[in-house]
């Protein structure tokens, strides 16, 4: 016997868009709320209005949060991206985009996040090794003459790069090396289209390709984003290949507050992109006002020199034109010479002369004058002398005594009794024989 009565299907309800967000906004309270979520700050934002807007994530997913004025006044620390946290909030759903949100009420620190943390590491690790430090930055070039440019095809940066060359020198040609700026694989890519800029920079005009650029600087930009948006930025391979660009590289990556290895590594840190593009490229306008104001140097000092070289043209044909003013002249200072010269002879023989006789004169006055000093000292010897003479002594009654061999006798000590002695008198000599001696 057949059943009568068929199963009943009961007919789906048809929701409107907004009953179905309050119904799912209900089911979420009811189920879960209040509840409590640690996770790592990601895309954090601070609005004019004072409330907070970020995502707290790990490694298997990732929930929108919103933390308004408030609530975050109460903070006691200044939330930042890669930080771990710990919230406690409601669920519930922003209906206006149908979104899955956590509203935080409070929030406390639970040690910072593994990406920020990674960070950290290897900044310090390439900071001991010397990388960042100012003594291995390349100055920039006074005159690019080409720009290497890294970064991805869809980024919004490139566009923001070329707009700012385009508007500020058009002239400079630019080469592009696409890589992929975000996602597995990244680094890796961009230090493959760095290392073939350097090639093209090694290489430079003299390849031998045809139309090759030379490329002065290198610029690695992208747009801005969330720490783990950024990662291909904080590799180490990176880094290292940054480090040994032979050309100057200009990093331009995220927004000013965004940091990365590749920023510290980098010769030169731009805030934007766009800026970045501006510190490798000066403004057409500069250069022409440069090259003007040269121009205009250039121009004024030849026409100087034009100058100067006409008036002494003028005064070379004045002096041609009349030649015989400079025979005059010339005669006038022969005869000058000539009187001059004449003039000098006689005085220069005339002189000798007088100085000859005066020479003579002296030398006769002195030769009588030393002969008179001479006889002076000679009759002044010769009276010395006379007064020497011992026949004076024995005028005066004294006798010089000598014995038998004529050694003069002068002590009583030399006589003998009975000795026979000489005694030399002033007019003539006697024998003697010694009776006694007494000393004195």
């Amino acid at each position: 016997m057949l059943d009568a009565s068929p199963a009943i299907r009961k007919a789906p309800q048809v929701w409107s868009v907004g009953a179905l967000c309050h119904a799912i906004a209900d089911a979420l309270d009811a189920g879960f709320n209040p509840v409590r979520v640690a996770g790592e700050i990601s895309g954090f934002v601070r609005a004019a209005s004072g409330h907070c807007y970020f995502s707290l994530k790990d490694e298997s997913g990732q929930i929108r949060c919103a933390m308004f004025k408030r609530a975050a006044g109460g903070l006691d620390f200044a939330p930042r991206d890669g930080q771990r946290v710990e919230v406690s909030g409601r669920l519930g759903v922003y209906e206006p985009r149908g979104e899955l949100q956590l509203v935080v009420e409070s929030m406390a620190r639970a040690g910072e996040g593994t990406l920020f943390e990674q960070f950290l590491q290897l900044k310090a690790k390439l900071e001991a090794q010397g990388l960042f430090d100012a003594a291995h930055k390349r100055p920039m070039p006074r005159q690019v003459r080409g720009i290497g440019l890294v970064t991805s095809l869809g980024a919004a940066a490139l566009h923001d790069v070329v707009t700012a060359l385009q508007r500020r020198a058009p002239h400079i040609p630019v080469v592009l090396a696409p890589a992929s700026v975000q996602g597995a694989g990244a680094a890796a890519e961009i230090c493959q289209a760095l290392q073939q800029l350097y090639a093209m920079a090694v290489a430079g005009p003299h390849s031998g390709v045809a139309g090759a650029v030379p490329i002065d600087v290198i610029l690695l930009v992208r747009g801005g984003g969330a720490m783990e948006d950024l990662r291909a930025f904080n590799d180490e391979a990176l880094a290292r290949t940054v480090f040994d660009s032979p050309v100057p590289v200009v990093a331009g990556i995220g927004h000013e507050t965004d940091f990365t290895i590749a920023d510290f590594v980098a010769d030169l840190r731009a805030p934007t992109p766009t800026a970045a593009a501006e510190l490798c490229a000066p403004a057409r306008q500069e250069a022409l006002d440069a090259a003007a104001w040269l121009q205009d140097r250039m121009q004024t000092a030849a026409y100087r020199a034009l100058d100067r070289r006409a008036q002494a043209l003028d005064l070379a044909t004045s002096r041609l034109g009349r030649p015989s003013a400079a025979v005059a002249r010339m005669q006038l200072a022969v005869a000058a010479v000539a009187q001059r010269l004449g003039q000098a002879l006689p005085q220069r023989v005339q002189g000798p002369q007088v100085a000859l006789e005066r020479l003579q004169t002296g030398l006769g006055v002195a030769g009588q004058r030393a002969l008179q000093i001479q006889a002076h000292r000679l009759a002044a010897l010769d009276l010395r002398l006379g007064l020497l003479d011992p026949r004076l002594v024995l005028a005066r009654g004294y006798a010089w005594l000598s014995d038998a061999q004529g050694q003069a006798l002068t002590h009583a000590a030399q006589l003998q009794v009975g000795q026979v002695i000489e005694a030399i008198l002033a007019d003539g000599k006697a024998a003697l024989c010694v009776e006694s001696v007494a000393a004195n």
